[in-house]
């Protein structure tokens, strides 16, 4: 008689654990969480786009359970043409969309971090709108403007000096077989002067703010 009780309390206990299952799967579809990405830069500039980045994995994954458990689609894997499938899959497609957008600037500016780049500098390219290569590029250019604002007055046949050896540089970049060593001669004035006649500026020889502006591009 014991046994027959311990038999049948077992099959009891196995009836409501299948039943607990069956209510599990019907409301947690398999693998349904969207996991956040372990490469986002967690201390990304702007704090609120950070946290819309995570509202957004847990708007998904609600959409995901959701789906699933009442209406039985699981919209990550489906090819139904049922017409309420394809409006689930569609929402889901347009969530997954903002999940990634976010995602994808966080990932970013991880990697730029990474690089070498501050907060600061981050948040100036995506305020720009440029890469970080245009980025540096600006910033050497930056660099020589003021080189050129502190030697413009002096510069004269027979001067040595750092910005000499830049301009030459860019002489060179700009199609000129010119020697670079930091010192203004003549073939470096007349190089200039070629420069000028090419692009439109007036041609006098000497390096002005459009001249150099101009070298630069």
């Amino acid at each position: 008689m014991k046994q027959i009780i311990i038999f049948l309390l077992v099959i009891i206990v196995l009836a409501i654990g299948y039943n607990i299952y069956k209510e599990h799967k019907r409301f947690t579809p398999p693998e349904y969480e969207y996991v956040t990405n372990k490469n986002i830069d967690l201390n990304y500039h702007d704090r609120s786009f950070l946290l819309n980045y995570y509202k957004a994995v847990e708007d998904l994954n609600g959409h995901v359970i959701t789906q699933w458990s009442a209406n039985g689609i699981d919209v990550r894997n489906s090819d139904s043409d049922d017409e309420e499938e394809l409006a689930a899959i569609s929402k889901y497609t347009d969530k997954l969309g903002a999940v990634k957008f976010y995602e994808d600037q966080l990932v970013k500016s991880k990697t730029l971090k990474d690089s070498g780049l501050t907060n600061a500098n981050i948040k100036l390219l995506e305020t720009k709108g440029i890469s970080i290569a245009e980025f540096e590029k600006e910033k050497v250019q930056s660099k020589l403007i003021a080189l050129f604002n502190d030697n413009i007055s002096e510069l004269r046949v027979g001067q040595k000096s750092v910005f000499v050896y830049e301009l030459q540089k860019l002489l060179v970049k700009n199609g000129f077989d010119i020697p670079v060593d930091g010192l203004y001669k003549t073939i470096t004035r007349d190089a200039i002067l070629s420069f000028e006649e090419k692009n439109g500026l007036f041609p006098d020889g000497k390096v002005d703010l459009l001249t150099f502006e101009a070298l630069l591009k």
